[in-house]
């Protein structure tokens, strides 16, 4: 798991990087949840989406956002973090020019910014979004949706009712040949508090089924 310091938009982003098992393999960038609050890309529920795709032999990488840990620059609120991701992203797919496809996970305003830097990278075919923050964020940017992808939310989760992220997905799967899916946790809340193994068990039952089918195979 070696350290990767990266020049981005605004200085020093601080990364962990695992390469794949082969020149071809797919690569997956990991997104952490509020920078404002104490989020990082050590969270428990990001650093288990970068081991859950690590351990299918994806070249993956997690980065803090600026102004956490040793990234230099302050929060921005969406639109420094949305560059430095992007310029991660660069570098990730620099590393591995041969990569077959390119997948994004984001966790709360990660899933947020995730789904900014999909809409703008035709490259990225498929992504997961955990906790969507649609109480402080707008989503409907994402109408239609350009690439499949599975959207998880806690049944308990106070910040954000189970019923605006099902309008979300009714809304963005308008794309003809685009499948969102939806799980949503029994007892969770936005945090995964408790409910972490469900939530890496629905990650890898949908990568299962995803990484299996035709469209990935013959991408």
């Amino acid at each position: 798991m070696p350290e990767v310091i990266l020049n981005g938009p605004h200085g020093r982003i601080e990364c962990r990087y695992h390469p794949g098992l082969s020149s071809d393999c797919p690569v997956a960038l990991i997104l952490h949840p509020e920078p404002n609050q104490g989020g990082s890309m050590n969270n428990k529920v990001s650093y288990g989406m970068y081991h859950e795709f690590r351990n299918r032999g994806f070249a993956v990488l997690r980065f803090n956002f600026r102004g956490v840990g040793r990234s230099e620059g302050v929060y921005e609120g969406g639109e420094g973090e949305l560059a430095d991701a992007a310029a991660v992203l660069d570098w990730l797919q620099s590393q591995n020019i041969h990569s077959r496809y390119t997948f994004i996970a984001g966790f709360s305003f990660g899933s947020w910014i995730g789904m900014q830097l999909m809409m703008r990278r035709p490259e990225i075919i498929g992504f997961i979004s955990v906790s969507p923050p649609a109480d402080k964020f707008d989503f409907s940017f994402l109408a239609p949706c350009p690439a499949s992808g599975l959207i998880i939310h806690g049944e308990d989760n106070k910040r954000v009712p189970s019923e605006v992220i099902q309008k979300i997905v009714d809304k963005i799967s308008i794309q003809k040949g685009i499948k969102i899916e939806v799980e949503f946790i029994k007892d969770a809340n936005h945090m995964f508090s408790n409910h972490n193994e469900e939530l890496i068990g629905s990650i890898r039952k949908y990568l299962n089924n995803v990484l299996d089918s035709s469209e990935y195979k013959e991408t």
